[in-house]
C-alpha cells in the first residue's frame, strides 16, 4: 500500500516517488483514427495490450487507474473501479448486477442511504428487496427465491459492529447456485467500509464483490469523498459503461489524495487506531454508567470467535478496527441520556468531534439512530439493537489516554 504495483499500464512514472496527477478533462488526440481507437477499446477486453488511450476523464485517466490498480491488489481482486463517493459505488453494482424482476437479500440492518437505496429506489425499476437476519443461515435459505440475483451485506454492520460470517454466506449461496445458469447466479457483495483491507479481505472468504466508500477508512484524512467497486474481470465493462452514463466519476484529485496520501498511510493508522480502540473499549465497558460495549476487539464481544477468525490483517494477525458502538444505563425510550452525553462531548470535549464520517485521524462520535441511520424504522431500528441512546464512536490517532479523559468527564456529567 506504500509503494503501489511497480509499474503501471496507466502512467509509466518508474522515475517518481510521489505519482504524478493528472487535472486534465480531456485529452489531446494525434488524429481521428486514434480517437475512434480509444472509443473502440472502451469498456471491451479486445486483449490487445497497447498503451491506453485516454479521451475524456469520465471515461477513464491516468491518475484514478493507479488508484484503482492498488486498491485491487489491497483487496485480492482482479479490477477496482472507482466512484465519486461510496454510495455512487453501491448503486453501481447493485445497478449492474440487478434488473427489473430481479432480488435482492440484504442484512436488516445497514447504513441509511444503502437502506433509502434499496426501499426508495430499487423498487422503482421493478427489483424486490428482502431484509433478514444474515448471522442466521437458515433465514438466509429461506430468503432466497429463483429471483435472487445479489446477497448484499456490511461486516461489521453500521453501526452495531454486528459480523457477518461471509465463508459461512459463500456456502449457502454456493449450494443455490449449483442448479443455476451463469446467467442467474447469486452475487455475494460485500461493503468493507468498516474494516478496510488492513482489517480484512473478504474476498479471501468467498465474496465475489468488495465496495468502500474511500471517504472513510482508506482515505483517512477527511478530505475527498470516493467509493470503490473491487471483484473479478468479468464486472470490469458493466461497470465502466455504468459510470461512463450515470457520471459518478472520482475526480483525479480526491483520486491522487487516496493514492499518496490515504492508502499508503492505512497500515500505520489502523494499528494505532486499534491500540486506542482497546483503550477506550476497556475503560468504556468498566464504567458504571454503561450498559453495553460493542467492540470486535473484546473478549466479552458476542461473536468474538467469528472475529479473531475473519478480521485479520496480511500477515494474520488479529485486526478488530477501530469502531466501537455503546449504550448509557438508564437510557430513557427516546434516547435523551445519549444525547445529552453526546451534546456534552460536542462542547467540552477537545479530542472528540461530534460528527459523521468515520476511520479519520480525528476521533468522531455521533448519535446512529437520529443522525446516519435515520431513513431506517424507528422500531425496526431498536427492534435489532440501534436503539435511540446508541453511540457510534470512530477511534483516530489522539493519545488514548486524552479520549478517556473526554469521555470520562462527559460520563460524569451526565
Amino acid at each position: 500500500m506504500i509503494h503501489g504495483l511497480s509499474r503501471s499500464r496507466h502512467w509509466e512514472y518508474d522515475h517518481h516517488v510521489v505519482p504524478p496527477i493528472s487535472s486534465s478533462a480531456t485529452f489531446r488526440l494525434d488524429s481521428v483514427e486514434r480517437g475512434a481507437q480509444g472509443f473502440i477499446d472502451f469498456a471491451h477486453d479486445s486483449g490487445d495490450h497497447h498503451d491506453l488511450i485516454y479521451i475524456y476523464d469520465r471515461l477513464d485517466e491516468p491518475t484514478r487507474g493507479m488508484l484503482e490498480e492498488n486498491l485491487a491488489s489491497a483487496e485480492g481482486g482482479a479490477v477496482a473501479l472507482c466512484f465519486a463517493s461510496g454510495m455512487a459505488a453501491i448503486s453501481g453494482v447493485i445497478h449492474c448486477l440487478l434488473q427489473s424482476g430481479d432480488h435482492l437479500v440484504t442484512h436488516h440492518v445497514l447504513y441509511g442511504c444503502t437502506y433509502s437505496l434499496f426501499t426508495n429506489w430499487l423498487p422503482r425499476h421493478g427489483i424486490r428487496v428482502n431484509f433478514e437476519n444474515l448471522t442466521d443461515m437458515a433465514a438466509l435459505r429461506r430468503s432466497i427465491t429463483p429471483q435472487t440475483r445479489v446477497v448484499y451485506f456490511e461486516t461489521p454492520v453500521n453501526p452495531d459492529m454486528t459480523l457477518i460470517d461471509i465463508e459461512s454466506v459463500r456456502n449457502v449461496v454456493d449450494e443455490c447456485n449449483e442448479a443455476r445458469q451463469a446467467n442467474e447466479r447469486i452475487h455475494v457483495v460485500v461493503d468493507n467500509t468498516f474494516a478496510t483491507p488492513h482489517c480484512q479481505r473478504p474476498i479471501e472468504y468467498g465474496a465475489d464483490i468488495v465496495c468502500h466508500s474511500l471517504t472513510k477508512g482508506i482515505g483517512g484524512f477527511g478530505t475527498d469523498i470516493g467509493g470503490v467497486v473491487i471483484g473479478p474481470q468479468e464486472i470490469r465493462n458493466q461497470l465502466l459503461l455504468y459510470r461512463k452514463d450515470f457520471g459518478g466519476i472520482l475526480s483525479p484529485k480526491a483520486a491522487w489524495a487516496t493514492l499518496v496520501y490515504g492508502l499508503p498511510s492505512l497500515a500505520t493508522r489502523m494499528v494505532n487506531y486499534q491500540k486506542t480502540a482497546h483503550h477506550v473499549a476497556r475503560f468504556l465497558a468498566n464504567h458504571p454508567k454503561v450498559e453495553k460495549v460493542l467492540y470486535p476487539g473484546l473478549s466479552s464481544f458476542p461473536q468474538f470467535d467469528l472475529a479473531k477468525k475473519q478480521m485479520r490483517d496480511s500477515k494474520g494477525r488479529f485486526a478488530p478496527g477501530s469502531m466501537l458502538y455503546f449504550v448509557l444505563k438508564g437510557a430513557d425510550p427516546d434516547g435523551r441520556h445519549g444525547r445529552e452525553f453526546v451534546n456534552y462531548v460536542a462542547q467540552n470535549a477537545y479530542s472528540i468531534c461530534l460528527a459523521v464520517s468515520l476511520g479519520q485521524i480525528k476521533t468522531l462520535i455521533e448519535c446512529p439512530f437520529s443522525m446516519t441511520h435515520s431513513a431506517l424504522p424507528p422500531d425496526e431500528m431498536a427492534k435489532h439493537g440501534v436503539v435511540p441512546g446508541g453511540i457510534r464512536l470512530s477511534c483516530g490517532l489522539e493519545d488514548w489516554e486524552d479520549i478517556v479523559a473526554d469521555l470520562k468527564a462527559a460520563l460524569d456529567a451526565v
